[in-house]
């Protein structure tokens, strides 16, 4: 795993930053106005900038993951801002996809990657329903994000950013703790990470 991906160095970086909320609530704003698709490039550019790319779509990931304070919200607007997928809509829709309504489930960003892997390589025709591409890129997608964050599930992520899960839902106290933790800076570390892991895959897929 390269820096990109190294928690530890992830964690100290977003620790120390000094987010700019208006700028990146500006551009948040911009998205929900003007929507994400629609969006042309040239594949070859972006396999050229890749390492520029993944550090853009890792930045913004962690920028609306603060802004929103929800993780797959973030991870999932910075993926269809990148490649001019989904809408705001759908990104509204993943309110309750953090650990799966903070069930102590799948992790926010996993859901996000899924969905905009599926949206990218599912075909444009929703009558057609062949996508083994799309499957086989998810469980890639899986695979390198286990290894990069040692789970998939939000209780042993917690673990691993915040130093303990705290199940906020449980009880008012949890929540309450929580709130009183590093997470709002912490927790953007997963969607910044799991972001660039699909970046990366949708990048290495193209031709050029």
């Amino acid at each position: 795993m390269s820096e990109l991906y190294d928690i530890n160095t992830r964690l100290e970086e977003v620790n120390s930053r000094k987010w700019n909320l208006a700028d990146i609530e500006a551009r948040f704003a911009r998205l929900v106005q003007n929507g994400t698709g629609g969006k042309t490039y040239d594949q070859a550019e972006m396999k050229r900038d890749k390492n520029a790319i993944l550090e853009r779509v890792r930045l913004r990931a962690e920028e609306y993951c603060y802004l929103t304070k929800n993780c797959a919200k973030g991870a999932a607007t910075a993926l269809f801002e990148e490649f001019g997928l989904g809408n705001m809509e759908i990104v509204r829709g993943l309110a309750a996809a953090p650990g799966i309504a903070m069930s102590g489930e799948i992790c926010g960003p996993v859901t996000a990657g899924l969905l905009a892997i599926g949206l990218y390589f599912s075909n444009p025709d929703v009558m057609n329903h062949d996508a083994p591409i799309a499957y086989l890129q998810s469980r890639v997608f899986l695979d390198r994000y286990a290894a990069a964050l040692g789970s998939l599930h939000c209780p042993a992520i917690q673990e691993r950013l915040l130093g303990k899960y705290y199940d906020p839902m449980a009880s008012p106290e949890n929540l309450k703790e929580y709130f009183k933790s590093s997470a709002r800076n912490s927790c953007t570390v997963a969607p910044g990470i799991g972001v660039a892991i699909a970046a990366e895959i949708i990048i290495d897929s193209m031709e050029g």
